[in-house]
């Protein structure tokens, strides 16, 4: 048996697709699982234990990944992502099943390309339970476990005791307030004696956004990072103490490892893109007051600001009082 799922979204789809590859793994336990992604996420294949072997799509790959797919014997397909690009791998692997969402038959040249559908909306349930049901339409029955779940290849050396702090995303939108992300990194420091990480990607309103944080790379207090590589910000991620962001890919990567951690969101909504793991926290700028226990497909938005220093401090306080 050799099956073929296509995930060509970003980091955090990808991250949260490791439940259903968890399912097919599960079903299929002999089955050979080759997982297509983007060249942007290509450095997490060897983090995901379900899969044996990777396909990377992107500019300058050429013919290559496509003639991995035309060749591959595919007995199933799972497209996981529902796009131009996705639509014609799914068509090109000549798999005997081929699944994909409902609402891909809005186009109908995609929707001649699949034989199995998932009537999953994804507006209307979490990311990683949409991507679970794409394999619940062909296995009914399917465990609904929704962990995320990711396995570092190997074990870095470790460092001192630290939070991890990761300020920026692709959108300026969700963006707290840099002032306060000092003052948490403050009491991280004085109350427990954590070295504060803070991460950023390449993006140069986020690095700007970064600087412009008080003191955040002050002498035995704080430093920042800017992981080249996707793995080296995994590992980071998992090493920590705790981790505290925006909406943005290292919320999914702290769920995948279970670490400790506060979820901030503003314009967005964590029904979608929450870490469901029983030491996570979620604070919303709608409701700002108390961590969010209930989710709706429906929600309020509302600017970043409205989230207090107060309220991420007594959230970090919860967190590392628990036992390690």
């Amino acid at each position: 048996m050799r099956i073929l799922a296509l995930q060509l979204k970003r980091i955090g789809d990808l991250v949260l697709t490791t439940p259903a590859l968890r399912s097919l793994r599960a079903v299929w336990p002999d089955a050979k699982i080759t997982l297509g992604v983007m060249d942007g996420t290509a450095g997490l294949l060897a983090t995901i234990p379900f899969a044996q072997s990777g396909i990377v799509f992107g500019r300058g790959r050429g013919w290559t990944p496509w003639q991995q797919v035309l060749t591959g014997g595919w007995d199933m397909c799972f497209d996981f992502t529902g796009n131009d690009r996705s639509a014609l791998a799914t068509a090109l692997s000549h798999a005997r099943k081929r699944a994909g969402f409902e609402w891909m038959r809005r186009n109908r040249l995609r929707a001649l390309v699949y034989n199995a559908w998932s009537p999953s909306k994804v507006r209307e349930v979490h990311t990683a339970r949409h991507y679970l049901d794409l394999v619940a339409a062909v296995a009914p029955g399917v465990a609904a476990d929704l962990s995320p779940e990711l396995v570092l290849p190997a074990t870095a050396a470790e460092l001192p005791p630290y939070a991890l702090l990761h300020p920026g995303t692709a959108r300026p939108e969700k963006y707290w307030l840099p002032e306060r992300w000092a003052e948490v990194a403050t009491h991280l420091h004085t109350a427990y004696g954590l070295q504060t990480i803070f991460t950023c990607g390449p993006d140069l309103s986020e690095r700007a956004h970064v600087a412009a944080i008080p003191h955040a790379n002050g002498p035995g207090k704080s430093e920042i990072r800017y992981p080249k590589e996707l793995i080296s910000l995994a590992t980071l991620v998992a090493g920590a103490r705790i981790v505290i962001s925006c909406d943005t890919s290292v919320v999914h990567l702290a769920a995948a490892f279970r670490v400790p951690q506060i979820a901030l969101f503003g314009p967005t909504n964590p029904f979608h893109w929450r870490p469901m793991h029983d030491r996570a926290v979620v604070l919303s700028a709608a409701q700002p007051e108390a961590p969010l226990t209930q989710f709706a497909p429906r929600m309020k938005e509302a600017p970043m600001e409205q989230i207090s220093t107060g309220a991420v401090i007594r959230a970090t306080d919860c967190l590392l009082a628990l036992p390690r």
